[in-house]
């Protein structure tokens, strides 16, 4: 599998060094209002059941800076299974949470919630941490609650905190272990699975084989960035990538170094490991 020295894509003209972190800038957020309309017209009786006091109005319109984050959102668009893997800071799990956030808060959608799938390394068990599982796992949950906050226009963190809160309390977004998912059927659900390099062969075909009706699956990774320590593990990664490459129904899109949109310092230090051979 191709790292991200190998990647050469055109340099965009757009202004990286912010990315998805500042959506005071206009290429990267730009706010639209929603015109108002009854509630529930032209809902059926599921979707008015499905309806919840979040939707996908309160979201900001979030465009792509780089040609991959362009393949990403067409990618989602057509409806794909999709493995979004490459270098760090190049918007992967952003764009697939925001996509994801899109279609699970319109009731028009057959997408209910949207399971963000982990595997705690290094450990590979949160027993060791104090607490309930949900205690151990807030930890986990912080990247994801940071991205969210960039995808919503809110007045202040106090309102943000309301409004986050609500997405969990109406069960829009569930944070997930591999070590919890035996026995289970997700129908009706998006499943993001982020930093899917430390998850191992088996847990991958775990997760991928608990894919119900009405649902979809997205990874999201960079396979040199790995904690797992086996070789055999890592190996792993690249016979997953290879079986899904021959499935139609999932769609893969690559991430190089031109796509780095997290800041100067991180393009710079990630361009200097590459030609040191790291």
């Amino acid at each position: 599998m191709a790292g991200c020295e190998k990647m050469n894509f055109a340099e965009s003209d757009n202004n990286r060094s912010n990315g998805f972190r500042e959506p005071k800038t206009e290429k990267v957020v730009r706010v639209t209002v929603a015109a108002e309309q009854p509630i529930g017209v032209g809902l059926t009786t599921r979707q008015m059941k499905r309806k919840k006091p979040l939707s996908s109005d309160f979201l900001v319109d979030i465009e792509p800076l780089t040609d991959n984050q362009k393949k990403l959102f067409d990618a989602y668009k057509d409806q794909k299974h999709i493995i979004a893997y490459g270098c760090a800071g190049t918007g992967k799990t952003f764009i697939t949470l925001f996509n994801a956030l899109r279609e699970v808060l319109d009731e028009r959608t057959p997408y209910e919630k949207i399971y963000l799938v982990r595997s705690l390394v290094s450990t590979r068990e949160i027993g060791f941490l104090p607490g309930t599982y949900e205690d151990k796992a807030d930890i986990y949950q912080i990247p994801y609650k940071n991205m969210v906050k960039y995808m919503f226009q809110m007045a202040s963190d106090a309102d943000f905190e309301m409004l986050y809160g609500n997405l969990k309390a109406q069960e829009t977004i569930k944070f997930w272990s591999t070590s919890f998912l035996r026995g289970t059927t997700l129908d009706n659900s998006i499943v993001i699975v982020d930093e899917f390099q430390n998850c191992t062969m088996h847990e991958l075909d775990s997760i991928i084989t608990r894919i119900g009706e009405n649902s979809k699956i997205m990874f999201c990774g960079d396979a040199t960035q790995s904690d797992l320590n086996k070789a055999n593990e890592r190996n792993g990664i690249v016979d997953f990538i290879n079986i899904l490459r021959s499935m139609p129904s999932v769609d893969m899109v690559e991430f190089g170094i031109d796509d780095i949109i997290r800041s100067g310092l991180v393009k710079e230090y990630i361009v200097a490991k590459t030609e040191a051979g790291m």
